[in-house]
C-alpha cells in the first residue's frame, strides 16, 4: 500500500510543509503498474521536496484532478502527474496549458526535456530525470502567481 512517506527522505527537508492528502490519491498510485508507480512516486517526491525547500510555500494539497495525482498551492498553478496505457513507455508531469509555464520551460530547457504541446514535460521510462532542472520547473509552477510577471518566471 502506498503511504504518505513513500519516496520521501525527510532528512533532505529544511522544514515540513502542511500536506493535505486526499486518501483517494493512494488508490490511484496503487493501481499503476509497479514500475510506473515507482516513477510517479519519484515525481511526487520531487514535488514535495521542492515545496519544502521553497520558503513561500507552507501548505500543499495533494488531490485528484481528472483522476490524476495533483499538487496545488495557494500561490501556484496545479501540477499533475500521470501515465497513460495508450503511451506505455512514457509518463508525464502536466501543467496548466494556458499558463506561461511550459513555453518558458521550452526556452530554458530546450535540450533537457521532451515536451507535449503547451501542457507537459514527458519522460520515457528509461530516462534519468535531471532533478535540479525539474525542481526549477516545479518551483515555478508551485509559486506561479508570485513569479508569472518575472522574466523566465525567475528560473
Amino acid at each position: 500500500m502506498y503511504s504518505i512517506n513513500d519516496s520521501i527522505n525527510p532528512k533532505r527537508f529544511i522544514k515540513m510543509i502542511e500536506l493535505n492528502t486526499d486518501p483517494k490519491v493512494a488508490t490511484v498510485f496503487n493501481n499503476y503498474p509497479k514500475n510506473i508507480k515507482e516513477k510517479l512516486l519519484h515525481l511526487r517526491a520531487l514535488v514535495l521536496e521542492t515545496a519544502n525547500e521553497t520558503e513561500t510555500i507552507t501548505q500543499l494539497e495533494e488531490t485528484l484532478k481528472w483522476g490524476e495525482p495533483s499538487y496545488i498551492t495557494k500561490i501556484g498553478s496545479t501540477i499533475r502527474i500521470d501515465w497513460k496505457a495508450k503511451t506505455p513507455n512514457q509518463y508525464a508531469m502536466y501543467f496548466k496549458c494556458t499558463s506561461k509555464l511550459v513555453s518558458t520551460f521550452k526556452v530554458q530547457y530546450t535540450n533537457t526535456f521532451n515536451f507535449e504541446g503547451s501542457r507537459a514535460i514527458v519522460f520515457n521510462l528509461e530516462d534519468e530525470i535531471p532533478e535540479e532542472a525539474l525542481k526549477n520547473c516545479i518551483k515555478a509552477a508551485l509559486t506561479y502567481h508570485k513569479v508569472k510577471h518575472l522574466p523566465s518566471l525567475g528560473i
